[in-house]
């Protein structure tokens, strides 16, 4: 392995985001660790030395695929951990002179600014025909890499689940009073999908959010506090400080499995939102055949596959065989939602919940 350097950044998403972000483990029956070989076509191609890849995965994900990329194609790796929106910011101010090869991993909102702003170069992708519609850009500017359902969270020891809020409106419920403890929306991309689908559900034929502010004053209501980071809504609700939680469903899963949490969840009878994570070329790419290599490297069937099982995603490839149980044994209705809307809407929604709905008796919890 050649030298090279990494920088870690860690920050909250500041759109829309997913994030979501899941962590490692899984029981279920793995295969390779190691991609795909195919398509031969890219190593038979002459590739550049080396590959920038900007990401918001974190270190553990990065270096797997560092190493089992740079073992197969001899490519120095090197890679750049930061947030989604800082990622975004970062390739925006190097328009005019690029330095990342590939963007891997952000919302499909982060991607759509992004072409809009030209920063994206069109790459589709040789599995193009496994993705449906809805997981790639229609120019192929970015394509979906995993997906990220929104879900009710509860606190197994303490609530059934046939007395668990099983949608949305029931969270409103008066015996909820007190015991839900949620993450401080406007640090969090997962939360702010969460709070802008409430208030797009009626603002998408009315045009006017004052519903969906009503709605969430309602569940401000009902809300003991607003933790400031996840770990700390994570502990107060595995403790029954509060019960009751709403979250991304990878994360669910994982507490459960890696850290005996006793959380369970509910995906919402009405529909929930649902995120997409994305890959990119970046426009102007200094190591243009590489950045090709490596997009189709990490989104074969045994990536993806690997990426279920060790880091909890769920992919978006139709052709993914043999995933864990909490992916094929769950059923989703994903909501219906103009990703263009949250993009243009999110931000100016969110600064009136801060402003006019949260209690200012409810302190954000450090």
């Amino acid at each position: 392995m050649k030298n090279k350097k990494k920088v870690s950044i860690i920050t909250a998403l500041t759109l829309s985001a997913s994030l979501l972000l899941a962590a490692c483990g899984g029981d279920a029956e793995k295969t390779s660790n190691t991609p795909s070989k195919k398509p031969d076509d890219k190593k038979e191609a002459k590739l550049e030395e080396k590959i920038v890849v900007y990401s918001p995965h974190g270190k553990d994900i990065l270096s797997k695929f560092e190493q089992q990329f740079e073992a197969k194609y001899n490519v120095d790796v090197e890679w750049l951990d930061m947030g989604s929106q800082e990622v975004l910011d970062r390739i925006r101010s190097e328009k005019n002179n690029p330095q990342a090869d590939v963007w891997w991993g952000a919302p499909s909102v982060n991607f759509d600014q992004a072409k809009d702003e030209g920063l994206l170069a069109p790459y589709k992708p040789s599995y193009a025909g496994s993705l449906d519609d809805g997981f790639h850009d229609a120019d192929w500017n970015w394509s979906g890499t995993s997906q990220t359902p929104e879900v009710i969270m509860y606190n197994s020891k303490e609530v059934k689940k046939e007395d668990a809020p099983k949608d949305w409106d029931e969270l409103l419920d008066a015996k909820w009073k007190d015991k839900i403890i949620i993450r401080y929306p406007l640090a969090s991309g997962t939360m702010r999908t969460i709070f802008s689908s409430m208030i797009y559900r009626d603002f998408k034929d009315s045009n006017d959010p004052a519903k969906g502010y009503e709605w969430l004053k309602n569940l401000d209501a009902n809300t003991k506090e607003y933790s400031a980071n996840p770990e700390m809504m994570y502990n107060k609700v595995a403790k029954g400080e509060g019960v009751i939680s709403v979250w991304a469903m990878p994360d669910v899963v994982m507490l459960k499995e890696n850290k005996n949490y006793p959380f369970e969840f509910i995906v919402p009878k009405s529909g929930t939102p649902v995120l997409t994570e994305g890959i990119a070329v970046v426009k102007g790419a200094p190591h243009p055949k590489a950045a090709e290599a490596f997009y189709e490297f990490v989104n074969t069937p045994e990536a993806a596959k690997l990426l279920a099982e060790e880091f909890y995603r769920i992919p978006t490839r139709t052709d993914v065989k043999d995933l864990p149980k909490w992916i094929t044994d769950t059923e989703i209705k994903k909501m219906d939602i103009d990703w263009k809307v949250f993009q243009k809407e999110s931000d100016g929604w969110m600064k009136y919940w801060d402003e006019n709905i949260k209690s200012g008796a409810k302190e954000i919890k450090q």
